[in-house]
């Protein structure tokens, strides 16, 4: 999988660069008035005085401080240099032949893989952290956000620190791993807290439809990136990072990997725990209708090479939305309609069709199912133990939707208002073809944050129609 003699080819096309001085920071008063010299050279007989003391608060502020500056610019310029880089996309297949072979070499696996690691995670990382600046700067005000940026700029030093590591050291392989650990369980609630700071972002400035656009662009880029980069932390974690290498309930996975997933094996799964949430809530739920077509080998379960986990999150949530829909639209039936689900294998893609009676969504909801935030159930409060865990975060979808793009499959919703909806995920038969989608800093990215979004060239229909009978024959 890792190649070490492939580097990611520099871009060809960069946004400008902006390269800031220190010639305007104004320093604390210490610095641009330095203390007297006379107390530096005054002798102390009894411990020290007040007023060397203080000099020597002085000082440690001042060495501080510019510990401080020499770091941000030392972090700035190493960004700017790995953001010139385009990220190196790897297929499913070549993340499994890596972990195949490791079989029975793992030092010389681990090995490649850190020499790979260690210079693509700084450059996925530097991409998305370019982007995150070019957010409205009341939305990198907010705490929130501040906190993201924060855990990005700690994990990106904490990779640089094995850029001229030796890779033949076992300590530093051990020592690398273990910085990976500590960077994947770092960034476990980013989700939740990037959503958190754009909802403080619009309770205190509102919304606005050309931020909210430049918004939902990026965090469509952000959680893709942050999903590449879980993975290959997974992968390396997984295959180097325990002394057990074979998850007892796993056995046959490669990582994270599952070379023969069981696609309706993951299905019953979700809906199993979909509906333990349906029946606490709402006391009932529907049954499950599941249905297989092979065409590749007619008769035989229906496999894939895929991650069953990034499957698992996918039809969970569509099986959460079918539930709650059917649920709220037939509350007072004796019975409720069964939730249908469909897997199909072809030559070229597998896909997994879950539908409902749940009465549907209007199609001009539809676009608005997969933005952040945007939810048909009422926000549940935080402290609410008794909120429906159904629905109201408004992530379910999008994100969903990102899991099937990432290796090269998608998500879409297909809604016949009054009867119900179904959702369609599809997905790379191939190993070869599935392969991962990834964002790029480039000079595209930036102008669509920068360049100003024109007005609609076709007319909007007015929700009054004029009255034609005001107007006068010629």
């Amino acid at each position: 999988m890792w190649d070490c003699g492939h580097r990611s080819k520099i871009k060809q096309s960069s946004t400008p660069r902006i390269i800031k001085t220190t010639e305007h920071l104004r320093f604390p008063a210490c610095v641009n008035n330095p203390p007297n010299g006379e107390a530096v050279t005054r002798r102390v007989r009894r411990g020290r005085s007040s007023s060397s003391r203080l000099q020597q608060v002085r000082e440690g502020v001042i060495m501080r401080l510019l510990r401080f500056l020499r770091s941000s610019v030392s972090i700035g310029k190493d960004v700017d240099f790995y953001s010139r880089f385009s990220p190196s996309p790897l297929s499913m297949k070549q993340f499994l032949d890596f972990g195949k072979s490791c079989t029975g070499s793992e030092n010389a696996c681990e090995k490649t893989s850190f020499a790979f690691l260690r210079h693509e995670l700084p450059v996925r990382l530097a991409n998305i952290m370019k982007e995150i600046n070019l957010l409205p700067d009341n939305l990198l005000k907010t705490p929130s956000v501040g906190l993201v940026q924060s855990w990005y700029m700690q994990s990106f030093q904490d990779i640089l620190e094995f850029k001229d590591k030796n890779a033949d050291d076992e300590k530093v392989t051990y020592a690398f791993t273990d910085a990976v650990i500590k960077i994947r369980n770092r960034h476990n609630d980013v989700i939740p807290t990037m959503a958190q700071g754009v909802v403080e972002y619009k309770e205190t400035y509102g919304t606005d439809p050309v931020v909210s656009q430049n918004v939902q662009y990026f965090l469509d880029r952000f959680y893709m990136s942050r999903i590449s980069i879980r993975m290959l932390l997974n992968q390396h974690t997984l295959l180097f990072g325990g002394k057990v290498k074979v998850n007892p309930a796993h056995p046959n996975q490669i990582g994270s990997i599952d070379p023969h997933c069981g696609v309706s094996e993951v299905i019953r799964d979700a809906f199993e725990n979909a509906r333990n949430l349906c029946d606490r809530y709402y006391m009932n739920s529907p049954e499950l209708i599941l249905e297989e077509f092979n065409a590749k080998e007619e008769g035989k379960p229906v496999t894939v090479v895929y991650v069953p986990s990034h499957l698992y999150h996918m039809v969970f949530e569509l099986f959460k939305n079918a539930m709650r829909a059917t649920m709220e639209l037939h509350g007072d039936a004796m019975e409720y309609p069964p939730v249908h689900a469909q897997v199909a294998l072809g030559s070229e893609d597998l896909t997994v069709k879950v539908s409902d009676r749940g009465g549907g969504v209007p199609l001009r909801k539809i676009d608005r199912l997969f933005t952040y935030t945007y939810s048909t159930a009422p926000r549940p409060s935080i402290d609410d133990s008794r909120a429906a865990p159904l629905a109201g975060y408004g992530y379910g979808l999008p994100i969903s939707r990102l899991y099937a793009r990432y290796f090269q499959g998608d998500l879409k919703l297909y809604s016949l208002e009054g009867y119900g909806t179904d959702a369609v995920i599809y997905i790379r038969a191939l190993s070869t073809e599935s392969i991962e989608r990834l964002p790029v800093y480039n000079k595209s990215a930036w102008k669509h944050y920068k360049t100003m979004h024109e007005a609609d060239d076709w007319c909007v229909p007015s929700k009054e129609p004029k009255d034609l009978t005001t107007f006068r024959s010629f």
